[in-house]
Formats: C-alpha cells, structure tokens, sequence
C-alpha cells in the first residue's frame, strides 16, 4: 500500500521522527501524493476534467499544487509542503525530497514538455524555483531560494540566483536538506563582499586625492 510506503519514507528521513499515525494522517505531503494518484490515473484514462476537478480538491486540502498530467515517481517526499506547484510536463524520479514553497514551473507557453525533470534521490530546497525543460541529474542537490534554469549534474549543489555550484565546490557534495554545503557559501554574499572592498578601495583613492596639494594634482 503506498501510503504505508511513504509514511516509512517520511519516518526515515525526517528528522522529527514522526510516529507512525503522525506520518500517516498529519502530513500534507503524503497526502498530495494520493490525491495525484487518483487525479493522474483519471487524466491518463482521458477524462481530464475529472482529473483536474479532483487535482483541485488535492490543492484546497493540501495547499500543495500538482497538475494531475505530472508523472511522480515512488516515494517522493514532500516536507512542510505549503506553496509547492509541480506542472503539467514536470517527471519526478524515485525517493526526491521536495520543501515547502518549490515550484516545478515552466519557461514558455508553447504545448509540448516543459517543466524540468527531477532524478533519483534529488533535494529541493525551501522556495527554489526550477524552470523550463531541464534535467536535474540523480542525487543533485538545489539551495534554498535558487533559481534553476540550466541542467544540474548528477550528485552536483548549486545554489543561488541563478544557481551555481558554491565557490571553491567540487561538485559532488552530498549534503542533503536545503543543499547548502558551508554557511559561509553564499554566491550573493560573496558579490557583495567584492563590491564593499572596491569600494573601499576607490574611497581611499579618493581621500588620497584631496590631501595632496593643488599643485601636485
């Protein structure tokens, strides 16, 4: 039964150890799942209407949006939950773990596949944005906040707008969670730090200017 199988997932890799009931009955996440089930097999048997009607009972119950055309794979995980939206084309492989406020969108309004497609293994971190008909490689790991529009190797962090690996990464970091290896990788940070010493630089060339004489200038 699936939901014995995603409650198992959920007791395993959240750190809060829910019980077995509490995994089961108080966790949003899991039931998004189930509601896509049923929605998915109904847009696969045609009746796409119906399929939508029962995504949207999903959504109001959940506050997790998933289109009933998205094809998810076994023990997907979705932690917190709350503002995540997976589209139409998006394809979800086994034991993904997804945060609250992720989005699986797309990149244009043209039919045809669209949405990115998640390996094996991979993390998502709370209010990513992954966009467009891009391969997110197995076990790759994505920030908090990122912003994905490029391919992501397998086993790869990448983090920040637009998402990269962090300075000085080998690209094989295993990190699970929000995907952030070291607190102190912050590619925004890290810009910001280089505009404060250039700054720096430029106001002292400035002071060094107004102390000498006119006739030196």
């Amino acid at each position: 039964m699936e939901a014995i199988e995603l409650a198992r997932a959920i007791r395993s890799r959240d750190p809060a150890r829910p019980s077995w009931p509490e995994a089961i009955l108080c966790y949003a996440g899991l039931h998004a799942v189930l509601w896509h089930r049923l929605a998915h097999a109904l847009w696969r048997a045609g009746m796409k209407g119906l399929a939508r009607f029962v995504s949207h009972i999903g959504r109001f119950l959940t506050g997790i949006e998933i289109h009933p055309g998205a094809r998810i794979g076994r023990r997907l995980f979705i932690d917190h939950g709350m503002g995540v939206v997976i589209g139409e084309t998006a394809e979800i492989g086994d034991d993904v773990l997804i945060y609250h406020g992720v989005t699986l969108g797309g990149l244009s309004g043209q039919p045809g596949k669209r949405h990115p497609t998640i390996g094996n293994g991979v993390a998502i971190g709370a209010g990513a944005q992954v966009l467009g008909p891009i391969v997110v490689g197995e076990g790759a790991r994505i920030g908090a906040n990122a912003v994905v529009t490029k391919e992501v190797p397998p086993h790869c962090t990448v983090v920040g707008i637009p998402a990269r690996p962090p300075a000085g990464s080998i690209c094989a970091d295993p990190t699970v969670g929000y995907g952030l290896t070291h607190p102190e990788d912050d590619p925004v940070g890290e810009q910001l730090a280089a505009m404060r010493a250039e700054l720096a630089a430029l106001r002292a060339r400035v002071a060094e200017l107004e102390r000498q004489p006119e006739t030196t200038r």
